[in-house]
């Protein structure tokens, strides 16, 4: 059968066996677009869940911080500019002066982003008009987190300082995916320190589960420390869910728990379980990888954000779901040898110092991490130079886990074949078909394929 598969910013022809289950990625929903994007968030705003309107309980005296997520989420929906400026003129009518309102990207371990980036996102004039008040998280400028204390189970919850002295926080969070983002995550990641989000970013944890979501446990057990040391009225969440990475669907506001409820309950309404989506797991799974990653916004994808980032990491839940224990897997892209050191630091050092010698995720955490995580000159490039967190470039690693799933990988249609079999010892061919045929080898020639067709998508420039 003939058919395209996503090969980076393209789509490339293939020649695929008969009897291939083809599966979608479920990533698509059925949610239709609004209209009014500003009447869908003044909407919300005004009739929040578990909270009275900002008009309303906001006093005049009020310093209030108004974050929001950072610009590596999947929303290019025109969301950020009109929720800042409509949150703002609900905190007016109750009297609250602008010149008491600080803006904070909620960027966690994340890199900072520039003027001009964030320009690109709230428009230049908030921009212009903010300024100093314009602020990019810090996870470790000591000096302006404050340590709230540890939960029942001994996790940190340390924050910026902006939430505990402002007498409100508004987080604008533009984007839920799955159960991945929103809720707790916002303030605890987005605005927390290191020593707050290595509890609960690990191998095992992170999850963008709809049901028992191990990530989002840990998270509400920070939240209500949040919660009884500065009191349940101090958030105020703004929760987006959007038809298509371009238009929004529908808006939440008011507290963080019940945004949270309302906004899940529309997830589990669209997307069933990946290991439902095909009739019968696969002995070769299949899929393109396209020229996207959150942490690429503003940047380039380099080797390690396309192959273990992307490629394994969010593309590849379909690896467990959809293939059987010990399958092949075969990853389709050009993987151009791209660097960007500036926002990437740690980047290189490990794709070739350490992926050489370990490829088990838990090993890597284990012996790096502490270093990685302190080394000046990799603070320095976070905390001046618009370089990620030392510690996210670990964490890029961590999809290495579902290696313990997949017996193999191949990647099909490379640029820079030797360089990817010395740092990840993933087998190498030129065409899918020869990709295919390697696999059969490996499986048998009655091997049974599942091919995902993933879209193509684009990183923020």
């Amino acid at each position: 059968m003939k058919d395209e598969i996503v090969y980076g910013d393209r789509m490339m022809p293939v020649t695929l066996p008969d009897d291939v289950q083809t599966a979608p990625p479920g990533l698509a929903t059925t949610l239709s677009a609004v209209d009014d994007i500003e009447k869908t968030i003044r909407q919300a705003l005004q009739a929040p869940l578990g909270r009275p309107p900002l008009s309303e309980s906001a006093r005049p005296d009020w310093k209030v911080t108004i974050a929001f997520d950072d610009p590596t989420v999947p929303c290019f929906a025109p969301v950020w500019e009109p929720a800042v400026r409509l949150v703002m003129a609900e905190l007016e009518k109750a009297g609250v002066k602008r010149t008491n309102m600080t803006l904070v990207c909620a960027n966690g371990l994340h890199r900072k982003f520039t003027r001009r980036e964030l320009a690109q996102i709230l428009g230049e004039d908030l921009v212009r008009e903010f300024r100093y008040r314009l602020l990019c998280h810090d996870a470790e400028d000591k000096d302006h987190l404050t340590h709230l204390g540890t939960t029942a189970s001994g996790y940190d919850v340390e924050i910026n300082k902006q939430v505990t002295d402002s007498d409100l926080t508004v987080y604008i969070n533009t984007v839920v995916w799955r159960g991945f983002n929103g809720g707790w995550k916002s303030v605890c990641v987005g605005l927390g320190s290191y020593r707050c989000i290595r509890w609960h970013h690990t191998p095992d944890s992170m999850s963008m589960s709809m049901n028992k979501n191990v990530m989002h446990a840990m998270l509400d057990e920070m939240g209500a420390v949040i919660e009884d040391r500065l009191g349940q009225e101090r958030i105020f969440k703004v929760e987006t869910a959007l038809a298509n990475p371009l238009e929004v669907h529908k808006v939440w506001a008011g507290g963080v728990f019940e945004t949270r409820q309302a906004v899940l309950a529309l997830m589990k309404s669209q997307f069933k379980p990946r290991r439902d989506i095909v009739k019968d797991k696969g002995d070769i799974v299949i899929y393109g990888i396209p020229n996207w990653s959150p942490y690429a916004a503003f940047s380039v994808m380099n080797p390690l954000l396309t192959l273990v980032s992307t490629g394994l990491g969010y593309f590849g839940g379909v690896i467990e779901a959809m293939g059987k224990p010990g399958c092949t897997v075969i990853l389709v892209s050009p993987c151009p040898d791209l660097w960007n050191h500036d926002h990437h630091p740690t980047h290189r050092e490990i794709w070739q110092g350490i992926l050489p010698r370990y490829k088990d995720p838990y090993e890597i955490a284990d012996i790096f991490e502490d270093d990685f995580s302190h080394r000046p000159d990799y603070i320095y490039k976070y905390r001046h130079c618009y370089g990620f967190h030392p510690m996210h470039g670990i964490m890029t690693t961590y999809p290495l886990k579902r290696l313990r799933h997949a017996a193999n990988v191949i990647v099909a249609g490379a640029e820079n074949p030797s360089d990817i079999e010395q740092a990840l010892g993933f087998d190498t061919v030129a065409t899918v078909e020869q990709a295919l045929a390697r696999a059969k080898e490996e499986q048998g020639q009655d091997a049974s394929v599942v091919f995902v067709k993933y879209p193509i998508l684009a990183c923020r420039q």
